[in-house]
């Protein structure tokens, strides 16, 4: 039977935390179980497989990710509206470094609530991107340039990349307006 207390969500829920502690690589079923007191065996019944609770994570990042994003967005447009929303990436990116780990990678062929989760959040920076003279058909690849400028920026930063004495958020702010200049023109 199982644990009282214990269900699907609160396992994803720990799940999440600890993959924060530990990087997503580095969560097992093993160190989840000690986590929330059951033995390995056990917590199958709660989630069926790492992969499944891996992909509950990604779900319940992306919507938390989504939040913070909107929440940084709402009321500002333009270079602004870009300026909080890399800046609420970032900071998202880096204090929850094992469920960003988790947002990366595309739903599977066919999970619609993976799919939905994500799409909460790409929704964001296209309203964003609204918000510049572009052409229509540019949204998507204006979107991904954004979105591969922020991800390899707080990648390597996340990992111990920039070692050099100069001012790391300087340099994002940088990069932030690089790429407002790049989608105002």
């Amino acid at each position: 039977m199982p644990r009282a207390g214990l269900a699907p969500a609160s396992v994803i829920a720990a799940g999440a935390d600890l993959a924060d502690e530990v990087g997503l690589a580095g969560l097992t079923m093993g160190l989840l179980a000690e986590r929330v007191g059951v033995r390995t065996p056990s917590l199958y019944k709660h989630v069926d497989s790492l992969d499944t609770l891996r992909r509950g994570i990604a779900v319940q990042a992306k919507r938390e990710l989504g939040a913070a994003l909107a929440r940084a967005a709402v009321g500002r447009s333009g270079g602004a509206a870009l300026h909080a929303f890399a800046a609420a990436y970032r900071r998202w990116a880096l204090d929850h470094p094992g469920r960003y780990a988790a947002t990366v990678r595309a739903p599977a062929p066919g999970d619609e609530e993976d799919l939905l989760a994500g799409n909460e959040t790409l929704q964001v920076l296209l309203d964003i991107l609204t918000g510049f003279d572009r052409p229509d058909d540019t949204r998507i690849d204006d979107a991904r340039m954004v979105r591969s400028a922020l991800h390899g920026f707080t990648s390597l930063e996340g990992g111990g990349g920039f070692g050099m004495p100069q001012d790391v958020d300087r340099s994002y702010r940088h990069l932030v307006d690089v790429l407002v200049t790049a989608l105002e023109r």
